[in-house]
C-alpha cells in the first residue's frame, strides 16, 4: 500500500464522530499539501487512501474532488493526482517585476516580444492623455520567474514622457530604467482586475492550455499626475493570487489598489 513519505500518520486519524469522514480526510490531505509535500508530488491512488484511512472509495473520491476544485490538488490523465504548484502571494502595490520576483527568492527573467511606436486605439489615447493623432510606444514581453512564463504584458507608454523608449533595454526593470534614465517615477495607479479564459496566443506563451483561467490586471500608471503607462497584464492563474487591504470608511472615498508588478 502507498504511503505519504516522510510524513508523520499519527495525527492523521478518522474517527467516528459528528464530523462527516470525507471532511476529516479533506482536511488531512489540505495539510499535507499545503505544509508537508512539495508541489508536483504524488498522492496515492483512491484505492490505497481508502485502505490507509479505513473509509470507502466514495469518501476518497468526495475528499479529493473537493481540493481538486480548489486547486490544492490537480489531475493529471494516465497519471494521477498531484499537489498543485504553490501560488505566488502578491499584494498589490507600485513594484518593480524584477525587485518583487528577488525579494521572494526566485529569479526573473523577461523576452520582449515585439515592440515599434504606433497610433494607439482611442481608449489609450485617453488613458494617457495624448493628441488623436499622436503615436505611442507599444511594448509586448513575456515575464518568467525561476524560467517558469508567469505572465504576458501588453502595455503602451507616453513618447513625451520617454523619448527614445525603444532603444532601451527593454528586458530590464522599467520602472529602473525609467526612474534612472528619465527621472521618471511612478507614483500612482488606477487598477481594474478580471479573471478570464486565456486565448490561443497567450496560453501558448504561458504554456497553459486554451482556456484555462488568467487574471487580468488593466493598469494606468502617472508620475506626477501625469500618464505614462497603460499596461495589460495576463498572469496564470494556478501560480499567481492576489491579496488587498481592505478598511471600512465611506464609499467612494478609500484609496484605490495600486500596482500590479512591472
Amino acid at each position: 500500500m502507498a504511503q505519504f513519505e516522510g510524513v508523520d500518520h499519527t495525527t492523521n486519524r478518522i474517527v467516528d464522530g459528528p464530523k462527516p469522514k470525507h471532511a476529516q480526510l479533506r482536511e488531512i490531505l489540505r495539510r499535507l499539501a499545503e505544509h508537508e509535500l512539495p508541489s508536483g508530488s504524488p498522492i496515492p491512488s483512491e484505492r490505497d487512501l481508502a485502505d490507509q484511512y479505513g473509509v470507502s472509495r466514495l469518501t476518497v473520491r468526495a475528499a479529493v474532488g473537493q481540493l481538486v476544485a480548489e486547486g490544492l490538488l490537480t489531475r493529471a490523465r494516465g497519471r494521477g493526482t498531484f499537489t498543485a504548484q504553490r501560488r505566488m502571494e502578491v499584494q498589490l502595490y507600485l513594484e518593480s517585476f524584477t525587485d518583487d520576483m528577488r525579494r521572494r527568492g526566485h529569479e526573473p527573467s523577461t523576452e520582449v516580444l515585439s515592440c515599434a511606436e504606433l497610433a494607439p486605439p482611442p481608449a489609450v489615447v485617453t488613458a494617457l492623455g495624448l493628441e488623436p493623432t499622436e503615436t505611442a510606444y507599444q511594448l509586448f514581453r513575456l515575464r518568467r520567474a525561476d524560467g517558469t512564463p508567469l505572465a504576458v504584458e501588453r502595455g503602451w507608454y507616453n513618447r513625451r514622457k520617454l523619448p527614445g523608449l525603444l532603444g532601451a533595454d527593454l528586458s530590464r526593470s522599467l520602472y529602473t530604467l525609467m526612474a534612472e534614465d528619465y527621472g521618471v517615477q511612478l507614483n500612482h495607479g488606477r487598477q481594474t482586475v478580471w479573471a478570464e479564459g486565456a486565448d490561443r496566443e497567450t496560453a501558448r506563451l504561458l504554456g497553459i492550455r486554451t482556456g484555462s483561467p488568467v487574471l487580468v490586471f488593466r493598469r494606468i500608471s502617472t508620475a506626477d499626475a501625469q500618464p505614462v503607462e497603460d499596461m495589460t497584464s495576463w498572469y496564470r492563474g494556478d501560480l499567481y493570487q492576489v491579496t488587498m487591504q481592505l478598511d471600512r470608511g465611506t464609499p467612494g472615498s478609500g484609496p484605490l489598489p495600486h500596482g500590479g508588478n512591472r
